[in-house]
């Protein structure tokens, strides 16, 4: 049976050293500032000037993102080692580990019907 959190509690995530990153949040609205990326499908905007890590993100018809993610908001954690992560926990994974640009390698998972995303910045 699962702990269950008291209100004033953090995550357990976050008792696993994982930080927050950003939140995800799908979008059919075009949006200024956007950066296309053609390897996704996908258009990102928002997170540089966010002071909350908020970033948009609109798909092609044709992306080939996971479902979930193009319809559901997710939230990001930064982590120190993710291979480390996903050897210790055993996650539903929806977007297999890559690299999306150099120096960061990124895991997309599924809990409780909610996609997360796992980062690691390589230093």
């Amino acid at each position: 049976m699962e702990k269950m959190r008291l209100d004033h509690e953090l995550p357990q995530a976050i008792e696993w050293g994982w930080r927050f990153h950003h939140l995800g949040v799908p979008t059919k609205k075009e949006r200024n500032g956007e950066r296309y990326l053609e390897e996704f499908g996908l258009y990102v905007s928002g997170f540089s000037t966010s002071p909350f890590g908020i970033e948009w993100m609109r798909f092609e018809k044709n992306s080939s993102i996971h479902p979930l993610i193009q319809s559901v908001p997710h939230l990001a954690f930064e982590v120190d080692d993710i291979e480390y992560e996903l050897s210790l926990r055993k996650f539903k994974i929806l977007t297999p580990l890559n690299s999306p640009s150099k120096g960061t390698k990124v895991v997309m998972i599924e809990h409780n019907g909610a996609p997360v995303e796992l980062i690691e910045f390589e230093e």
